[in-house]
Order: C-alpha cells, then sequence, then structure tokens
C-alpha cells in the first residue's frame, strides 16, 4: 500500500535537514516545521476518521517518523510523540475527543506520562496539581496528557489526564546534550478542574478496552497501549541510526578516489564490515517492528483477542531495537573516525540524539527482557507498559 503522507514527507527532508541546527539553538522545533507536518498529514495519521484523520497503521505512522528522522532526530521525535497521541486520545470518552478536536481538528496534544502530580477526587471529577517533566513538543500543544495516582479500594491506580492548555504553566528548562530540538519542557499546574471524562485508567489500557471504542471503531484502536507508545519512542532513534548511516555511505563514496597511506578507503575491509554490521541491525529493528504491530492489527482486524503473548514480544523488540539502533549508530560513528565529531555533522548529531532517546523509561532494557522472559516461563506478567 502506498503511504502517501510518506511522500508528502520526503519533499520536507531538505528543508527539515537545513533547520537542524535552529531546531538545537532553540531548543525546540521550528513552528516551520510543525506547519509543514502538519499540512503533510503526520498528525493525522493515526486520528480517526471522524475528526479529519485517516486512521492509518503504525506500521505506515512509524515509516514516516523513520524518515523525519534521518533528516533531524529532534523533530522526528516531537513528531512521533505528538502524532501518537491521536491514538490514545481516541480511546477517551466522545466528549473528551470534542473538547480537543470539535472546533479544530488540527490541535495537538503534549504529554508526560510520569504519575509526578497529584490527583484528588472532587466531585464531578478530580483537582489536579503538580510538576511534570519532559513534555516534548509542549510548546506547539494546546493539551497535554498527564500521568497521576488516583487512591481506589485495591490501593492506588495510574490514570493519565488530559489537561488544557488554559490550566497549565510550560516552565522553560530544556538544555540539554542530546535531542536538544524536543522542546521537552516543564508543565505546572496548581489546582485545576479535570472532569472525570478526562480520565482514562491504567486498568482499561491493560484490558485493551476505552470508552472511546464505542465510535472509533477501527481495529487500530483494539491493539495495545504498551506496544504503540513504546514504538513511538523507538521509532525516532531508528531513523537516527539511518540518517548516519545514509551520511556515513554519502561520505565514504566521496572519498572512493582519495587514498590513505596507498590504500584506498573503499578498500578497508574492517571499514566495509562496520558497514555491514549496522545495516543489518538497522533492518532487523525495523522488521522486528514492523512484525509485531502487524500482527496485533491481523489479531484486531479478525476481532480475535491479541495474545499476551504478542504483547511481550513487543515489548521485547522495541527494547531490543533501541539497542540495535545504538549499536549500529555506535559503529558508524567509530567508523568517521575524527569526522564524525565535527560540527555541523549528521552523524554527530544523530549520535548524541539515539543516545539522548535511550534514556527515556521505556527503553529500560532489562525490565523489558525480564518481563518476556517470565511470561514465557508461564510466570505472572503485570505492566502497564504492556
Amino acid at each position: 500500500m502506498t503511504n502517501k503522507v510518506l511522500d508528502r514527507v520526503r519533499d520536507l527532508l531538505p528543508a527539515i535537514a537545513e533547520r537542524a541546527v535552529e531546531a538545537e539553538e532553540q531548543r525546540r522545533v521550528p513552528d516551520a516545521s510543525i506547519a509543514e507536518l502538519t499540512e503533510a498529514g503526520v498528525f493525522k495519521m493515526l486520528q480517526p476518521v471522524r475528526f479529519g484523520g485517516v486512521e492509518e497503521s503504525p506500521v505506515a505512522f512509524y515509516e514516516v517518523i523513520r524518515a523525519i528522522a534521518t533528516a533531524c532526530p529532534s523533530t522526528a521525535w516531537v513528531a512521533s510523540v505528538l502524532g501518537a497521541h491521536p491514538w490514545q486520545l481516541a480511546l477517551f470518552a466522545d466528549q473528551a475527543q470534542q473538547d480537543v478536536w470539535a472546533e479544530n481538528p488540527d490541535t495537538l496534544v503534549s504529554s508526560s506520562y510520569a504519575p509526578t502530580g497529584k490527583l484528588k477526587p472532587v466531585e464531578g471529577g478530580y483537582e489536579i496539581s503538580g510538576r511534570w517533566s519532559f513534555s516534548s513538543g509542549c510548546d506547539h500543544a494546546q493539551w497535554v496528557f498527564l500521568g497521576a495516582l488516583v487512591p481506589t479500594e485495591a490501593g492506588m491506580d495510574y490514570y493519565t489526564v488530559l489537561v488544557p492548555r488554559t490550566d497549565y504553566v510550560i516552565e522553560d528548562v530544556w538544555n540539554v546534550s542530546g535531542l536538544s530540538g524536543t522542546g521537552s519542557n516543564d508543565i505546572v499546574i496548581e489546582k485545576a478542574f479535570v472532569p472525570a471524562y478526562r480520565t482514562y485508567s491504567a486498568t482499561d489500557q491493560a484490558n485493551l478496552i476505552g470508552p472511546g471504542q464505542e465510535l472509533n471503531t477501527a481495529p487500530l484502536y483494539k491493539i495495545s497501549f504498551g506496544s504503540v507508545f513504546s514504538n513511538t519512542i523507538t521509532a525516532p532513534i531508528i531513523g537516527a541510526a539511518q540518517g548516519a548511516y545514509d551520511s556515513h555511505i554519502a561520505r565514504q563514496q566521496e572519498r572512493v578516489r582519495l587514498s590513505y597511506g596507498g590504500q584506498k578507503v573503499s578498500e578497508d575491509p574492517f571499514a566495509h564490515v562496520r558497514i555491514a554490521r549496522a545495516a543489518s541491525e538497522i533492518d532487523a529493528a525495523i522488521l522486528q517492528m514492523e512484525r509485531n504491530i502487524s500482527e496485533q492489527l491481523r489479531y484486531a482486524e479478525a476481532g480475535e483477542e491479541i495474545p499476551f503473548e504478542s504483547r511481550l514480544r513487543a515489548r521485547r523488540d522495541q527494547v531490543r531495537g533501541t539497542e540495535r539502533a545504538l549499536e549500529a549508530i555506535d559503529l558508524l560513528f567509530k567508523n568517521s573516525g575524527g569526522h564524525s565529531i565535527r560540527k555541523p555533522n549528521p552523524i554527530e548529531r544523530h549520535w548524541r540524539d539515539a543516545h539522548a532517546g535511550s534514556v527515556h523509561a521505556i527503553n529500560d532494557v532489562e525490565r523489558a527482557l525480564a518481563m518476556f522472559g517470565k511470561g514465557a516461563m508461564g510466570l505472572e506478567v503485570t505492566d502497564r507498559m504492556l
């Protein structure tokens, strides 16, 4: 199937690449890039048709994100996170979706899922207060998803809470060495009211259900959050590795005619081996990602329950996908020699950005692999990111 959004995005990549330095200097994605990606339809790919979206497969969405990352990983990171949020909003109650998209279907939602704030039950909903960090692309959004813990009879439940821009303040604190163009600033709230319909519990999330499924009936909205969101984080990292690979190959081809110590660069067998290993790691990361998401979609399309084993494997391969991308980009970084540390240089930037993305909580390799191992042995596995 033709990926029409990808065709449009490819035309934008040269300009996005030119703005990569600007994104780092401004510590946020330039407005021009967000406007172009909006026009290209990137943020509508996973959005419900009834709000102007196309309900595309996440496989196609991740393909677009990887392409953007070859030009600017920071831009891809923001596009991936903001572009995945329409998928989750589609699981919320219809009134929450209406609140966000009724007047402007292009409205964007940022997020900070760590439950670092306080949510107090009050009449009709909750009172929310606190500070949340790492809300990528928040300057471009009018709403935010926030994580919070809610007391229940059984103890505590995790909720995702939807809050409008009028109820929070963005504090500019983003000053980092990698993914510096993502504008992942802090969200601060002091006693804002959240109606109950703008919340979504981890219990429903784990059971692959949500009130929004009553109207948004596409199979897309029946696959697991843990698989969709985790690969939303890994896709830009794989794309960064692909961009570094493309840049490295282009430069090496330019040097084919040059000689060093009487040996042509193109005849260095060790350089060839590193290139082959890097290319293989990138391909493996992509193929496993696409296999797992496509499998879940096939179950959903058939109206069948998605096996828990499939969800565990998706998380296993997602963290391994991040590891594979890092291994590839490290090989390319070393293969580039002293050239790799010069600015501006895509390999240098992509190396920093890929490693920065790898420290996201969803990339906790041991945690994800341990879950898979427990599941393979028939032991109980419980985790809200499955």
